[in-house]
């Protein structure tokens, strides 16, 4: 069956592979967003996917240049005030831009101090990775996009001010462009977290907008009633294991 080549990365969401991702990814986005608290949320890209609405800030904002983006903006120029957002959720923006620098740090400049940051990638180190790497589809998304690696997203967070304080890897198995393929392989959903954590094709992690000379106690990410939709420690997995830079 020939697959129809998408011109973007919410018309890709529509496939079959691309059901698969989302699905795993709403959970992350819902597990990360539930308990952060403040009064404006931001959404930056895929506008035509809520990924905030498990959260209760009264104030949800989707950014971006399609249609259905509430706030019509480029990513790397938000039209916000500088400390007046409490949670920016990034899905899939840094490696389709050719500057997530500048993403960053329009990011880091609205987030209030103790603001929290979103963000899922596709991981270079992954069956996924190694497709894109390949060449195969090279024109297509989401293979057109500059997978980032986790080590790069946290050295480029941790010049900025952020830690990591919650991430999950996940969608293990092979990218097949068919619903059966893709149930078919369910098995290595378990597998995959379990033997190999790091290897998963796509990413969430969430970091918190640390202040020199100011330290808050927050509430520490839920992890007990929903095991399978929490985010585990980012860096402690990465202290575990090595060679894990894309």
């Amino acid at each position: 069956m020939e697959v129809q080549q998408k011109s973007n990365l919410a018309d890709w969401f529509d496939t079959p592979t691309g059901e698969y991702v989302l699905r795993w990814e709403r959970a992350q986005f819902d597990s990360a967003v539930e308990d952060v608290f403040g009064f404006n949320a931001v959404q930056v890209g895929l506008p035509r996917v809520d990924l905030l609405h498990q959260n209760r800030i009264p104030l949800r904002t989707r950014v971006g240049l399609e249609p259905a983006s509430d706030l019509v903006a480029d990513s790397g120029a938000l039209p916000l005030a500088t400390g007046s957002v409490d949670l920016v959720a990034l899905p899939h923006v840094l490696e389709f831009s050719a500057h997530p620098h500048r993403i960053l740090r329009e990011a880091s400049r609205v987030l209030m101090p103790d603001g929290q940051i979103v963000i899922s990638g596709f991981n270079p180190l992954s069956l996924w990775g190694l497709k894109r790497a390949a060449g195969i589809g090279r024109h297509e998304y989401p293979w057109c996009g500059r997978f980032i690696g986790l080590l790069r997203l946290k050295d480029w967070l941790q010049l900025l001010g952020f830690e990591l304080n919650g991430g999950r890897f996940g969608c293990y198995a092979p990218p097949f462009t068919q619903h059966k393929w893709l149930e078919s392989s369910a098995f290595m959903e378990k597998a995959g977290d379990r033997w190999w954590p790091i290897a998963g094709g796509v990413y969430v992690v969430r970091a918190i907008k640390r202040t020199v000379g100011m330290r808050l106690v927050m509430p520490s990410w839920r992890n007990q009633a929903a095991p399978a939709k929490s985010l585990a420690p980012v860096t402690q997995r990465n202290h575990q294991k090595t060679g894990t830079e894309g």
